[in-house]
């Protein structure tokens, strides 16, 4: 199945047991869930490496007879275009001063991650879920204004854990192209006992009076 575009991007903050971190102060806003969209000028790209282990060959009477393929350690190499300054200092788990300043103390918070991306068509939405990972900013490519404004991206790489919501695997793919998608229990499963509101858990496409189709926000 090909998909096009990325529609969007989560982020929440997941506690050792990997359960919602809520609440101001605490969690990545009120109901803990942090949506990367205009406020940020919406992320460039989340690039997905490691789906899949590594294939060992297995030889026998001078030929391959079987592989064998090693655990999946997906990471996730992000380019967002202004990030909130407060908001990726959490997700990186620095400490703040209360004073403006922030410093690495080696206390990483643990982040879960949805991304979203559509079908061709833009009917129907594409999912892959992350239950937890350590999100790192290794660099900063900081350059002088020329001709033309020199911007520096917020580029961060996510490296994703075992999730036990997922059978301690640390990626799941979701899809409104199957029949038996619960948009809940995906947020519940992603986001550590997250409760979506009723009022967000349509999923697919529906129509309007006028008959055109409407895709609604994932």
């Amino acid at each position: 199945m090909a998909t096009v575009g990325l529609y969007q991007i989560k982020l929440a903050l997941v506690d050792e047991s990997q359960k919602l971190i809520s609440g101001t102060g605490a969690g990545l806003g009120t109901d803990g869930i942090y949506t990367v969209d205009h406020k940020d000028l919406g992320t460039k790209t989340a690039n997905i490496t490691g789906l899949a282990g590594t294939i060992t060959k297995i030889y026998g009477n001078n030929n391959v007879q079987d592989v064998t393929v090693g655990t999946s350690e997906p990471s996730v190499a992000l380019d967002i275009n202004n990030l909130d300054y407060k908001t990726k200092q959490q997700i990186k788990g620095f400490v703040s001063d209360s004073k403006g300043g922030y410093t690495d103390e080696d206390l990483k918070a643990h982040v879960a991650l949805l991304i979203t991306t559509q079908t061709i068509d833009r009917l129907h939405f594409f999912y892959y879920g992350f239950g937890d990972g350590i999100m790192t900013e290794t660099a900063a490519n900081i350059q002088t204004d020329a001709a033309a404004e020199l911007r520096v991206d917020d580029t961060l790489t996510y490296t994703a854990l075992s999730t036990m919501a997922f059978n301690n695997q640390p990626y799941k793919i979701y899809s409104d192209l199957d029949s038996g998608f619960d948009k809940a229990n995906m947020y519940k499963e992603v986001f550590g006992g997250y409760v979506l509101p009723e009022s967000s858990t349509g999923s697919g496409t529906t129509t309007t009076p006028a008959g055109t189709t409407k895709t609604p926000a994932p």
